[in-house]
């Protein structure tokens, strides 16, 4: 994806993509505030602890909208294969961090780091495809 989208598919997934992580960084700084100030418990503590999770599920359908409505072929298909190697490593890395835990005891892994690792990989990915067709 281009930094200046200069088609309206483009332009509407980065809005869309911004709206979503403005929503998680307030719904994450309301939850972390929460917790540590009050100490919340019970079926409040448990919404608020889902709440920052839920513009990260959005971002997903964000992505999805972004496919269906992008008619250059040439970016669905570099961000279709740049989703497939960041679901591949990630899925690589974690499954080995996974094995490393249970037995030579590494470090946990938080599992909300997962989402951010897929789109680093996603992120690295996208530079070399596009190389790769220029």
């Amino acid at each position: 994806m281009d930094c200046s989208p200069k088609n309206p598919a483009a332009r509407r997934y980065q809005y869309r993509l911004f709206t979503a992580m403005a929503f998680y960084i307030a719904f994450l700084v309301t939850a972390v505030w929460a917790f540590s100030r009050y100490h919340v418990t019970g079926a409040l503590a448990y919404l608020l602890a889902v709440l920052p999770a839920l513009p990260i599920v959005g971002m997903v359908v964000v992505v999805g909208l972004y496919l269906a409505e992008e008619k250059d072929e040439f970016q669905r298909a570099v961000l279709v294969q740049s989703l497939l190697w960041g679901i591949g490593a990630t899925l690589s890395v974690t499954t080995v961090w996974g094995f490393l835990e249970n037995f030579v005891q590494v470090p946990h892994l938080d599992l909300y780091l997962v989402f951010p690792l897929f789109w680093f990989f996603v992120g690295i990915s996208t530079g070399p495809l596009k190389a790769k067709y220029k």
